[in-house]
């Protein structure tokens, strides 16, 4: 194994850091062996890891709208629901509180 020999020094927002690490834990990974990780990655993939872009939709500012496509957004969200794109919301939480381990 190579020698460990640098240093690291980052800015990361207190609840992402302890919200990462308890799941590193979880997976018996050191926050700095999962940095290596992501470094060497990023050797491998010429690049970040992941895909970095803008969504292709955003999220709808209600307080944008006018009153005809207010009702517009209403009646998609009908139609989805009325067709099975919806998910419960106390199953939608749970899903997400499943996936982050809270």
């Amino acid at each position: 194994m190579a020698t460990k020999s640098a240093n690291l020094y980052a800015r990361i927002e207190p609840d992402v850091k302890e919200k990462a690490e308890n799941i590193l834990a979880k997976l018996g990974i050191p926050a700095s062996s999962a940095i290596n990780m992501f470094y060497k990655q990023i050797i491998l993939q010429r690049g970040l890891p992941f895909e970095v872009k803008l969504p292709s939709a955003r999220p709808v500012d209600i307080s944008t709208l006018s009153e005809a496509e207010f009702h517009e957004e209403l009646e998609k969200g009908y139609a989805d629901m009325q067709t099975g794109q919806t998910k419960n919301a106390k199953r939608a939480f749970a899903d997400i509180r499943k996936d982050y381990g809270l």
